[in-house]
């Protein structure tokens, strides 16, 4: 009774004009930066954060939420239609996607990838209104002590499950945590690397980190990738499936739903990990593996349904926890801290109607791109013709306008340019900024409970053993550090992101 209580609460706050509007911007905006390849969601979310400052918490979360599960339909389109993924999780979607367009079945391919990602996003939506309640009650008997052990969990699950080398990764875990030790030292008030600038003693703020961070650097490395776009001539007849595509659908979505759910509920997982292991988990139950790559539509049902599961359910560690599994996450947290919310079990009982708002509205929004997204599909391919030497222009002068506007100081513009410079050079060593900006964000945490978790025991580090749900993490961490280093293991996680090189 309470929850549906509560979901009637989330649905009066979700159906207000404002809160459709920005749903609808945010799933408009999603599906634009899915369809246009070198912006993602990362890229886009964090130049959007300037923007966020000013509008009311809940709108500015519901519409981060709408482009980040929009891109998911945004990428199958281009990646169906003319072979070019707008996004990461869309790359598998190119392998059977565009060979079904090819033999004359793009409707079909893309009104199942439509109906597919609706279910999963209605069925991580559901997982969400389920668990969410569960899982705050369970963190609200969370001690400093077991908060940080689970923010080390999280750093080590982001190390083991993000793609490429995890020694790379390992450092830039610790690069972020270096970098969130800049600052006063809460304890003592001390400046910590600060260098004397007054800029710094708050801190390295968040929004010009993840706007240079990912948002700058990704357009210099499409500049310097030469990247083109044109536009393909399959023609979109039919929307409707054949008896025997939909009937090979359905399981596969089902198959998808499942492990997309899963995976993107683990820190560092996401759409692109359940994307890529839906794909591999359909090529090796299927009784004919050939056909896969020749248009197999089991190949655009399942990691359609995966990567919109997963979007939807790495919501559940952010909101419950306040532990980000993912880039995107990191930058909902980041937009969370800005507006001056503290993530975590408390935003659940202290802001009811923006969180269960918040879950409504992805529901909402779900519906909302299955409407705009098919009808739209012209429109949507047209824009691949817009040059990027036009574009990328536009999306710098917007980074650099955004930057100052957060407090009308052009020290945020250089942080974005120097940020800007240390993405390209990561780009260009194959390190992957996700792992860096979760230590960003985990790191200023963990250290805060660490000191409160050894004032509280007298400075006697056995409370981290001595109660069962730290030890219980401790423990687990231990597991994933024993298991990363298993070479079957190294084999799985290498053979989960093979196709993405």
């Amino acid at each position: 009774m309470e929850l549906l209580d509560n979901l009637a609460l989330g649905l009066s706050v979700a159906v207000t004009w404002q809160h459709l509007f920005y749903a609808l911007v945010g799933c408009l905006l999603g599906t634009l930066i899915g369809v246009l390849p070198g912006i993602g969601p990362v890229a886009t979310i964090a130049m959007l954060l300037p923007i966020t400052f000013h509008l009311p918490p809940t709108a500015s979360l519901i519409m981060l939420a709408g482009i980040y599960y929009g891109a998911q339909y945004g990428g199958s389109t281009t990646s169906i239609l003319v072979n070019l993924p707008g996004e990461a999780s869309s790359v598998v979607t190119c392998l059977d996607g565009y060979q079904m367009a090819r033999k004359g079945r793009a409707g079909a391919a893309l009104s199942i990838s439509a109906v597919g990602s609706f279910f999963a996003g209605t069925f991580g939506t559901m997982l969400i209104v389920l668990f969410a309640e569960p899982l705050t009650q369970m963190a609200q008997k969370f001690g400093p002590a077991d908060y940080c052990s689970l923010m080390a969990l999280g750093l080590v699950a982001a190390v083991v499950l993000a793609s490429g080398s995890v020694l790379k990764a390992i450092a830039m875990v610790f690069l972020g945590l270096l970098f969130g030790l800049v600052g006063t030292d809460v304890n003592t008030g001390a400046q910590r690397f600060t260098f004397d600038i007054p800029e710094l003693s708050d801190g390295i703020d968040f929004a010009p980190i993840a706007m240079g961070l990912f948002g700058i650097a990704e357009i210099v490395v499409n500049i310097e990738r030469r990247l083109s776009r044109t536009a393909g001539t399959i023609k979109v007849t039919s929307l409707w499936p054949t008896r025997e595509e939909a009937r090979r659908s359905v399981p596969a979505v089902l198959r998808g739903t499942m492990l997309g759910a899963a995976l993107g509920v683990l820190p560092g997982g996401g759409p692109t990990l359940g994307a890529f292991s839906s794909y591999t988990l359909e090529k090796r139950i299927s009784k004919h593996p050939e056909e896969f790559g020749k248009g197999a539509v089991e190949g655009v049902a399942s990691p359609e349904a995966a990567n919109n599961a997963a979007a939807q359910t790495s919501f559940i560690p952010m909101l419950t926890l306040g532990i980000p599994s993912n880039a995107v996450m990191a930058l909902m947290v980041g937009a969370m801290i800005i507006q001056g919310i503290q993530p975590g079990p408390e935003v659940m009982t202290k802001k009811p109607d923006l969180f269960w708002g918040m879950i409504a509205s992805m529901w909402i929004g779900n519906l909302m791109l299955v409407i705009i997204n098919l009808p739209m599909i012209g429109l949507w391919v047209k824009l691949l013709t817009v040059p990027y030497r036009f574009l990328a222009p536009a999306i710098l002068l917007f980074c650099c306008i955004g930057a100052y506007s957060l407090q009308n100081s052009t020290f945020h513009v250089f942080q974005v340019a120097i940020f800007g410079v240390l993405g390209y050079i990561f780009a260009r060593l194959s390190c992957e900024g996700a792992p860096f900006l979760l230590g960003l964000v985990l790191g200023p945490q963990m250290e805060e409970y660490f000191r409160r978790a050894m004032l509280l025991s007298r400075g006697d580090p056995a409370v981290f053993v001595e109660r069962p749900i730290s030890l219980g993490l401790l423990i687990t961490t231990s597991l994933l550090l024993v298991l990363m280093a298993l070479p079957s293991i190294k084999k799985a996680r290498k053979e989960a992101f093979q196709e993405e090189g």
